[in-house]
Order: C-alpha cells, then sequence, then structure tokens
C-alpha cells in the first residue's frame, strides 16, 4: 500500500512538472486571429503550440490592450500577445512570430486620395488600440497631431463607425475587417463598396514577456514549431477565414 500511494503521489508530481501555466493575454475578439473566449484563432493556436513546445500550459486571458499592458506591468500576467518593442511597456520580447497588414479603408464614394501615412492627418481616423505606437512613428506622429484621431477597445467597432459614415477612415488588418462585415451585416450596409489603402508595410508582432527565462524558452518552442511545419499548417487552416 505504501508503495502505491508513493507511486501516486510521484506521478502526480511528475504530471505538474511537466507543463507551467502561463497566463498570456490576447486582447478582445478579433477573428481570424483571435476568437474571445475560445481556443481557436490563427494568433491563438500560434502561441499556444509555441508555448506547449516550450512546456508551458497557456491561460488565456482576453481584455483591451490598454488594460492588458496595465496587467502585465503589474505582474498579473505572465505575458502579452501582439505586441513588439514600441508598445511603450517593458518586458522581455520574443521573436516574431505573426506579421499583421494593416491598411487604410474609407468608403469608395468619398473619392478620397491616401497615398501616405500623413495624408491620414486629413481625415477623422478610427484605429485598434495602441495603433499610436505599434504602426511606426509616421503613425504616431499623425496620430498625435489629428484631434480627430481616435482608438477603438473592440475592433468590431471601427465596421460599424465606417459604413454608418461617422468615421473617414479605419485602420486595421485586412482580415479582420473583412471578417467583422459578417457581423455587423445586420446594423449597417455591408454592400457598399470600399477604397482600400496599402500604406503600411507588415506590422511584425512579438510576444512581451514579463522574465527573460520565459522568453528564451518560447523562442525554442517556436522555432520547433516552425521546423516541424507545423506552424504552415496552422495557417493554411485560416486561409480561408
Amino acid at each position: 500500500m505504501f508503495r502505491w500511494w508513493l507511486g501516486l503521489i510521484l506521478a502526480c508530481l511528475s504530471t505538474a512538472a511537466v507543463a507551467e501555466v502561463l497566463h498570456v493575454g490576447f486582447g478582445t475578439h478579433k477573428p481570424p486571429y483571435v476568437y474571445e473566449g475560445e481556443p481557436r484563432g490563427l494568433e491563438y493556436e500560434l502561441v499556444e503550440r509555441a508555448a506547449r513546445n516550450a512546456g508551458f500550459q497557456v491561460t488565456a486571458y482576453y481584455a483591451p490592450m490598454e488594460r492588458l499592458h496595465l496587467m502585465l506591468r503589474r505582474g498579473e500576467i505572465d505575458a502579452i500577445a501582439t505586441t513588439h518593442e514600441r508598445s511603450g511597456v517593458e518586458a522581455f520580447y520574443s521573436d516574431v512570430y505573426i506579421h499583421y497588414h494593416n491598411v487604410a479603408v474609407a468608403l469608395a464614394r468619398r473619392g478620397y486620395r491616401i497615398e501616405r501615412i500623413a495624408d491620414l492627418g486629413n481625415y477623422a481616423v478610427s484605429a485598434f488600440q495602441r495603433a499610436r505606437l505599434l504602426l511606426g512613428p509616421e503613425f504616431e506622429r499623425m496620430a498625435m497631431n489629428n484631434p480627430r484621431y481616435r482608438e477603438e477597445a473592440l475592433q468590431i467597432n471601427r465596421n460599424r463607425l465606417l459604413y454608418s459614415g461617422r468615421i473617414d477612415v479605419i485602420v486595421g488588418d485586412k482580415r479582420i475587417i473583412r471578417y467583422f462585415n459578417r457581423e455587423v451585416g445586420d446594423q449597417v450596409d455591408v454592400t457598399q463598396p470600399l477604397a482600400w489603402f496599402e500604406i503600411f508595410p507588415p506590422t511584425p508582432y512579438r510576444v512581451g514577456f514579463r522574465l527573460d527565462e520565459q522568453r528564451l524558452r518560447f523562442n525554442q518552442g517556436l522555432r520547433r514549431l516552425h521546423e516541424s511545419g507545423e506552424y504552415r499548417r496552422i495557417e493554411q487552416r485560416y486561409l480561408m477565414d
């Protein structure tokens, strides 16, 4: 009996040691990258699988990005996704794990000419939270000098603002904007033609960690994800979303 109990205790200890819990903030609902409250999405899966390769078990937290950055500073979470060194938050940043493809979008009937980021200063602009920090110095200057610039905690609100004519231009990832058309179609007229302005280079994102040791382990897990081909397989599953 003693041996049986000893074996059970050792087994429990072994299981507990296998996967260290990693508390990761993912932001609010932004399909196909993150489905709030669900263990799926291109970004969620890439982070979760890389962390699993490194011996972590991910516990996800969903909140607006401003709140998540505050939680990271306070030590209430271990890491935050969809960020990088310009976020304004002191952290240990991982290797790049994903690129977003941000664009500026307006109703085509308005006939706007937007050829560079500075041109956005002429319009009322709605972007995602912390875009002013994450989209580069030129965009930050525009945002600081444009009294009609705003950021949305819920990215779906940008689609509502655009199609209702309450904002001139929205800025965000092309796939997110297109996906949210499915969810606002009963609220605004999403059949209105759009003008897409490709004025941003791809935005590389990293995971910001409180501890350097966690960052180093995650990087190793991310390399394994690429080397095994699983990274590409996850990407392929979300190409049509």
